[in-house]
């Protein structure tokens, strides 16, 4: 079973910063897709940036230039660096993994972790 525990949430002022972690454990198939997805209140699960095994990255129009999505595959690590944060990217941040094998498609997402930007 694959477990996704993120870390690194928490208070901030705007226009500061944060760096979410998020480390996969478990059986995980080497070609796969790691991302961030977050959910404010009221609101519907969206995408906010996503990385594959290859390195290609994918952002949400609302953070770009602003979040920067990393891995690191020999940790089976994804990051997310939040820089010059709005009060709009409060919301509860989510990872994600996804890869396909054998015709099979597999989805697993961590608990979440809050980001809260004061104004």
């Amino acid at each position: 079973q694959v477990q996704l525990v993120e870390s690194g949430g928490g208070l901030v002022q705007a226009g500061g910063s944060l760096r979410l972690s998020c480390v996969a454990s478990g059986s995980i198939f080497a070609i796969n897709v790691m991302g961030w997805y977050r959910q404010a209140p009221g609101k519907q699960r969206e995408l906010v940036a996503s990385i594959s095994s290859g390195g290609k990255t994918n952002y949400a129009d609302t953070v770009k230039g602003r979040f920067t999505i990393s891995r690191d595959s020999a940790k089976n690590t994804v990051y997310l660096q939040m820089n010059s944060l709005k009060p709009e990217d409060t919301a509860v941040y989510y990872c994600r993994l996804t890869y396909t094998r054998f015709l099979a498609e597999y989805d697993y997402w961590g608990q979440g972790t809050q980001v809260t930007v004061s104004s």
